[in-house]
């Protein structure tokens, strides 16, 4: 099977995760030929592989939404034409509207469907960006009722898209590879090192991402202060793989709000920034720490979360329906606007090694659940389907 793969929208965070551990998984397989379409950030993590072909893209930096989806509705259709292939998996949000050959349409971004990001965005001033977000909502709409089929990575996410669109889409998880991810013994920079041993003794919590809207900084840093007003003998450390200062992060999200907290609520000692921490290293970061937080308002998915739970943190997370499916059992769960109930479950379980224990476990089984292979396995069928469909005669329509 010729398999044609969109990634022109994989540039950071989860869309990267999700092509270097998809790539290794299609290489690996010798009845595929797989064409990809990425961009620069995308192609520089990936391995080469004999079955797998970058292509470069052409797409101008900079561009904004509406001439980047003009260029890939012109231009990708004649590329599917020109390389033969038989199923196209479009991987960020968005389809071609007129693609030559049966298409999987890959749906992970909320921001498009929630409600709490566009009031965040209006609270913020960021009025240009809630009109992007807007348009390109209205672009992924469209998305899901031309693609044959659309895939969600969370059952949650899957019934949102229904709701949001009025059309089937299924559901199927993300994959995960412990071995692959624990691999990687190269060592931490020296500043790294330098900042973890500068914390030694100290209980840590881990929160992986850089900083955007929707991850919910801001909430997280109150419950930290709220943590050292209450317990100030208990020495805790927030580390943070990400810098709280403008430029150092994807994207045109602003630190602004978040960094003059650090100042305000006298937390500077308590947060540490870390900075990007390359993928292979990562999992000794997650080792190093004592527990997993995420605040986020809206997800999909959440690889930390995984990625948490197979490195032996308990997790205390913001009470969506995603972060309860992916985790199943082995967290805490919080009001996702409210530091003094995050606090509180972070306390709670800072004080109850019984419960870390129980947790901790119960996150090593759930983690053991996900499995690329699987995932990819999955993926490839539906695709078989729709080739077999096509060649039947009925065409491209809807599944």
């Amino acid at each position: 099977m010729r398999l044609f793969i969109h990634a022109l929208g994989a540039s950071a965070g989860g869309g990267l995760t999700y092509l270097r551990n998809l790539i290794p998984q299609l290489a690996a397989r010798n009845d595929l030929q797989v064409k990809l379409l990425a961009g620069e950030a995308a192609c520089a993590t990936i391995p080469h592989a004999s079955n797998v072909e970058m292509m470069a893209s052409g797409v101008i930096e900079g561009q904004g939404t509406l001439a980047r989806f003009w260029w890939e509705q012109s231009e990708i259709p004649r590329l599917i034409r020109k390389t033969g292939a038989d199923v196209l998996l479009s991987t960020g949000n968005f389809a071609i509207w007129n693609s030559p050959a049966p298409q999987i349409l890959l749906s992970r971004n909320s921001l498009y469907t929630s409600a709490d990001f566009s009031r965040d965005l209006r609270r913020r001033g960021e009025y240009l960006l809630w009109a992007d977000t807007r348009v390109k909502g209205f672009l992924a709409r469209h998305s899901i009722r031309r693609a044959q089929m659309t895939v969600a990575p969370s059952e949650a996410f899957a019934r949102e898209l229904r709701d949001w669109s009025g059309h089937e889409v299924a559901a199927l998880h993300h994959g995960f590879d412990c071995e692959f991810f624990l691999r990687n013994e190269t060592a931490l920079s020296s500043t790294t090192l330098e900042k973890l041993q500068q914390i030694e003794g100290a209980k840590r919590l881990l929160f992986v991402s850089h900083y955007n809207y929707y991850r919910n900084f801001e909430t997280l840093l109150r419950a930290v202060a709220l943590l050292k007003r209450r317990s100030p003998s208990r020495k805790i450390r927030l580390l943070l793989t990400c810098e709280l200062a403008r430029g150092k992060n994807p994207g045109n999200y602003r630190t602004d709000e978040a960094s003059t907290l650090l100042h305000d609520l006298q937390i500077e000692e308590e947060v540490v920034q870390l900075g990007a921490i390359p993928y292979p290293q990562l999992h000794q970061i997650y080792r190093s720490c004592d527990l997993y937080v995420t605040p986020a308002y809206t997800e999909t998915f959440a690889h930390p979360l995984v990625e948490a739970m197979a490195c032996g943190l308990p997790i205390v997370a913001s009470d969506l329906a995603v972060h309860r499916e992916i985790t199943n059992g082995s967290a805490l769960f919080f009001e996702k606007f409210s530091p003094a109930s995050l606090a509180d479950q972070v306390g709670q379980l800072l004080d109850s090694p019984s419960l870390q224990g129980e947790l901790r476990q119960k996150g090593l089984q759930r983690s053991a659940d996900f499995s690329w292979h699987a995932h990819v396995g999955q993926l490839l069928d539906w695709a078989e389907s729709l080739v077999r469909h096509s060649a039947r005669g009925h065409g491209h329509s809807k599944q």
